[in-house]
């Protein structure tokens, strides 16, 4: 059995760190394990010019603790108006990507897209200048089933999207479905996906066992057993499609169990230790470095890092809640024991 793994340093493709005082809680915990991190944009108000990410990245960065190399990777919120002469000056400031929330899906996504076909022009000026698009694979209507919301969506808008765009790079982020994992197989190179760690580990029993757990509670939300053993078999396949995002999305909990709670998963305390446990499960450690390491850097042409972090087997508990700016944050799995430990 093995007692620990050394991997090149990771990187996180899909993050969340909110702003203000949540960022010196949060910023941390990713610092501590990856590399770089995707940075979300969807704030109040959201991240639409270069200016904006620039500020939001330096904000960020001022909560990195002193003598930790760690990137914000910026991002720009797509929006039914976003210019595309904001292109040219995102790709200057040095803008990865622009997101995609179809309008009502998630969390502070109110001023998302309404109809694809009003950002094309932008899309055009994102495919030439190599911007990425990161996509939140969800319909919105009310007449479709949550649970089916992914599938539709590859059938709806991503098929059609990608012919109208065949050299756009397009991330399907935090896929939950076997639908969503056999379409980026089966696509090419200009297609990738990332994969939580709580949509390898659990499936929506876990959102009801002995009760409600809010916590367990995002979006997209876990899927059936069938979906989530479809998610571990691509994360586990070795193939370049498939790299690590965590969506760890941290929320103040009296608003995570409020009668409507917010939608998210908050992982970043613990990512790694949780995505071995995972793949230790599957029987899998000899593929979790690509998954974590490389496949997202050279998806993305950026090199891929120097540096490692090593992750030893021994049983540990994560706190049950950190400081949250006045409030409190609880993490997954918080003061449940873990198998694995981030211990350089």
């Amino acid at each position: 059995m093995t007692s620990s793994i050394t991997l090149t340093r990771p990187d996180d493709w899909h993050l969340h760190v909110r702003d203000g005082d949540a960022l010196h809680t949060v910023v941390p915990h990713t610092a501590a394990q990856f590399g770089r991190a995707i940075i979300m944009p969807n704030l109040k108000p959201p991240v639409t010019t270069a200016a904006q990410a620039l500020a939001y990245k330096a904000r960020i960065q001022a909560a990195v603790p002193a003598g930790v190399a760690f990137e914000p990777l910026m991002t720009l919120y797509l929006t039914d108006n976003l210019p595309a002469d904001e292109v040219a000056r995102a790709k200057d400031a040095g803008v990865v990507a622009a997101k995609l929330y179809p309008a009502g899906a998630t969390t502070n996504s109110d001023a998302g897209v309404t109809d694809l076909r009003k950002t094309y022009k932008t899309l055009e000026a994102m495919q030439k200048a190599g911007l990425l698009l990161l996509v939140h694979g969800e319909v919105t209507s009310s007449d479709i089933d949550l649970f089916d919301r992914e599938a539709v969506f590859i059938d709806t808008q991503i098929i059609p999207l990608r012919k109208d765009f065949p050299e756009l790079k397009i991330v399907f982020e935090h896929i939950t479905t076997k639908e969503a994992a056999q379409y980026v197989a089966a696509s090419d190179r200009f297609t990738g996906a990332t994969i939580t760690a709580h949509h390898l580990l659990y499936n929506r029993n876990a959102i009801f066992t002995g009760g409600i757990r809010p916590h367990y509670y995002c979006l997209p939300v876990l899927k059936r057993e069938t979906h989530r053993q479809a998610l571990v078999q691509a994360a586990t396949s070795g193939s370049p499609k498939f790299f690590l995002g965590t969506d760890s999305a941290p929320h103040a909990a009296h608003l995570k169990e409020h009668a409507s709670g917010c939608a998210g998963c908050y992982t970043a305390h613990a990512a790694m230790e949780l995505y071995a446990q995972a793949f230790d499960t599957a029987g899998a450690l000899d593929k979790l470095e690509g998954f974590a390491s490389f496949h997202g850097a050279d998806f993305y042409g950026l090199p891929r890092n120097a540096g490692s972090i090593t992750l030893k087997r021994e049983a540990w508990t994560p706190p049950e809640s950190y400081a949250f700016g006045e409030a409190n944050l609880k993490p997954l799995a918080g003061g449940e024991p873990l198998q694995w430990r981030l211990v350089g």
